[in-house]
Formats: C-alpha cells, structure tokens, sequence
C-alpha cells in the first residue's frame, strides 16, 4: 500500500503540533521588508509580523513560495517513499501553484498531484488537515484528493478588515475596488469567489461588521444537516475572535471547530484588525473516509 504525505504552503498557517502529527510540509511564502527577505511563519511570525506593520513606515510586500522550496519537499517525500498530494493558495492571489508545478517537473519521477485550492487562510488549512488525516488512516492519493477537491465545493469564507489600503497597495483587491473611496468609517466585508477576492457589502463600525459576519455564516448553513467546520480567523484582533468563536459555540456544533491566526503573508494585504469566518458545510462523513 502506497503513503501519501501532503505538501501545503504558508498561507494555510496550520499550527506545528498538526504538521507534526499528520506530517504535512509546508513551503514558505516570501515576505519582502524593505532589504529583508523573511519566509513566512519561519523567519517571522503573527505577533511581531502585525506589531511591526503598525510601526514601521516601510510596508513590506510577499512573493510566492519559492519553485525550490517545493522541489526540496517533492524530493525528500519521495524518498522517503512516499505519494505527494499539494494543496496551496488560489491562483488569483498568488504565484505559488506555478512554483508546484515547476518543481513537480523537476522530481519527475515522483508521484505529484496538485491542487489550486481557490482559497486561502482556514479553508486550505482544513483541506490538507483532512487530506492528511486521510492519509494517515491509509488513504490513496486519489481518496486524498477527492477530499480536497469535495471540501473546496463546499467551503466559504468572509472577512472584515480595517481599510482596503493594505489590498489597494498589494494589488489584490479585485472587485472589492468599488468600495475604494467611501467614507473612511465605513467597514467592508469581503469573500472569496472563484479564488478571487470580491465585495459583499459595507457596514458602519467594526462591531456590526462582526455581527454581519455571524449573518452571513447563518446563512450559509441554514438547512445543513452537516456542518464539517466552522472556524474562527484574525489578525492581531484576539477580542474580536475570541468574540465571534464564543457566539459560534453557543449557536452551533459541528464536527470541528478551529480558531487561527492569519499568516504575515496573507496580513500583508489585509492589515492588522482582520476577522473573518469560514465554514464547510454538506460534506458526508463517509467522504472522509479512506
């Protein structure tokens, strides 16, 4: 029986006790600050990413995990005998799924398959969690890819952040630019469609973005008889996810709930003061199953 391991990127944030324990390797997206090159998560993390872009004058920018990086992993996973499955961040918001294919080319004799997630933060986190768990239980490569791809059918996110600045200057903004130039106080709740970042509407203060957010997972599992996972995202804003994690707790039950910070990579464009919700819901459980 063959073992698969999956390969993920930064961008997912899974903490390393799960790396760990279901062994998934993670290739780094790159931070650029000022002369510094910083690989996410590894050279810097969260607390002191969001606490220096509050200070710092100059703003850093991101490039996508590296073809090596990949190459590094692909090789050293299949020497190790094993079966890759790579899951990473939208196409739309990054480089990084072409960085996989070039560095499958050059371990061609391994069994490679890839996946553009179409998302990024907690659904992807929860596509290679699932896929590695899978694997773990014995799965094939094929069962650990049609779960990835059943989740990526099934999941949702929304977020709220601060200002569009930070996704205005990082060039990721995509159809949330209709809000540019609204009031100042005006905060908008965005998502990902199609792997692209796209506007859902605007509210007036940070507390009824939140709420909003709460709405909006209401209405996305209303009539679900299976919710997989709700999760909980932020950046450098523990109040307000703490928040938002104790109403879903109270309101809801599904099999997982998860509360993550967002990578430096991904709160490079969003800002500090970024939450967001994500769900998957309407997947059976026997999918899970190898």
């Amino acid at each position: 029986m063959s073992k698969v391991a999956i390969v993920t990127d930064s961008s997912s944030y899974l903490p390393d006790d799960l790396l760990s324990a279901y062994n998934i390797t993670v290739a780094p997206l790159v931070i650029i600050w000022g002369e510094e090159i910083l690989h996410d998560n590894v050279d810097i993390h969260p607390n002191e990413f969001y606490e220096r872009l509050q200070k710092e004058k100059v703003m850093p920018s991101t490039s996508q995990a590296t073809i090596q990086a990949f190459a590094d992993a692909f090789t050293k996973l299949h020497n190790e005998g094993y079966e890759i499955l790579a899951v990473v961040i939208s196409t739309a918001l990054s480089g990084t799924y072409g960085s996989a294919i070039q560095a499958k080319k050059m371990v061609a004799e391994a069994r490679i398959e890839l996946v553009d997630s179409k998302v990024t933060s907690l659904p992807l986190a929860y596509m290679a969690l699932a896929a590695a768990r899978a694997a773990k239980a014995g799965a094939s490569l094929e069962k650990c890819k049609e779960i990835v791809e059943s989740i990526r059918e099934k999941t949702e996110i929304y977020f709220a952040v601060d200002t569009l600045e930070f996704l205005h200057r990082g060039g990721r903004i995509g159809g949330a630019s209709r809000f540019l130039g609204t009031a100042l106080n005006l905060k908008p709740i965005l998502t990902l469609q199609d792997g692209k970042i796209e506007a859902v509407e605007r509210v007036r203060t940070s507390k009824k973005a939140h709420h909003r957010l709460i709405e909006l997972l209401d209405k996305g599992v209303h009539g679900q008889k299976i919710i997989n996972m709700i999760g909980v995202v932020a950046a450098a804003a523990p109040e307000a996810a703490a928040g938002l994690l104790s109403e879903i707790k109270e309101k809801y039950t599904p099999d997982e709930i998860i509360l993550a910070n967002l990578s430096p990579a991904v709160g490079t464009h969003t800002g500090p003061g970024t939450v967001g919700v994500a769900y998957v819901a309407g997947i059976d459980p026997e999918v899970f199953n190898p």
